[in-house]
């Protein structure tokens, strides 16, 4: 058991193993005008810097790198990153050839949060918005990739594993319904909560053994469904990785 402990604060150790399915940081931009004329954004030309100080000295755009990027349309904004620098400032192109920078603003210490961008003459004011997001975290493009990229990946490693214990295989029956309840709770509820990704996984990890436990008393030990837990979440981190960091340009 002691092994086993070990290997999971290992593994947590490393977080892009867990980032590519798990929930990650982003940030929503409304736009406000405070000006007569009000251009459309040009999203080929607008960027995101990260700073790694107020002052913004040193810095570099957040890039597109798998699902890290900035995603502009219009008129509103999104971000999504693996990780956040502690500072941040935007720059964002207007249809009409102009070009505004903003103040530069902390990132927040939550995994979703939004902002409200006033528009001015020269340049853009960044403040922080009290309300969340309008869209359902259940209609989420990027939820339903990770749901299904963990479910079929959790499935085949528990497959692998009940074949080489020699376990029934009606125990998959708990496998995708751990893996439905545990990832709808990270994406729906926890996700709210929790500033880092590692904490929604190890919880996944956690309660995925506990309701294989629950649902198997007599076939699966408490000790036997953390061992199948562990090799069903790092098969679909570590995979999960390859997989939606090669589907991330093509959906988003």
């Amino acid at each position: 058991m002691k092994k086993l402990l070990a290997f999971i604060l290992l593994f947590c150790a490393f977080p892009p193993l867990w980032a590519n399915v798990s929930p990650k940081p982003e940030m929503e931009f409304s736009f406000i005008y405070n000006t007569q004329a009000k251009p459309l954004i040009d999203p080929l030309h607008s960027e995101q810097i990260q700073c790694a100080d107020n002052q913004c000295i040193q810095s570099a755009p957040l890039g597109h790198y798998g699902i890290q990027k900035l995603y502009c349309g219009a008129g509103a904004c999104t971000s999504v990153a693996y990780e956040y620098d502690n500072f941040q400032k935007l720059i964002i192109a207007f249809a009409d050839g102009t070009k505004r920078e903003s103040n530069i603003f902390p990132a927040p210490d939550s995994l979703r949060s939004r902002f409200n961008v006033y528009i001015n003459n020269d340049s853009l004011t960044v403040e922080p918005a009290e309300v969340l997001s309008e869209t359902p975290a259940w209609a989420r493009t990027d939820a339903w990739v990770s749901l299904v990229i963990i479910l079929l990946l959790e499935i085949l490693a528990a497959l692998a594993y009940l074949m080489y214990t020699q376990k029934p295989f009606t125990i998959l029956y708990s496998v995708a319904i751990s893996n439905v309840l545990s990832t709808a709770a990270a994406w729906l509820l926890f996700v709210q909560f929790v500033k880092e990704t590692a904490l929604l996984w190890l919880f996944c990890l956690l309660a995925e053994a506990v309701i294989i436990r629950l649902m198997n008393p007599r076939k699966m030990p408490i000790k036997d469904a953390l061992v199948l837990s562990i090799v069903m979440n790092v098969t679909s981190y570590s995979l999960g990785m390859i997989i939606s960091f090669w589907l991330a340009p093509l959906i988003f």
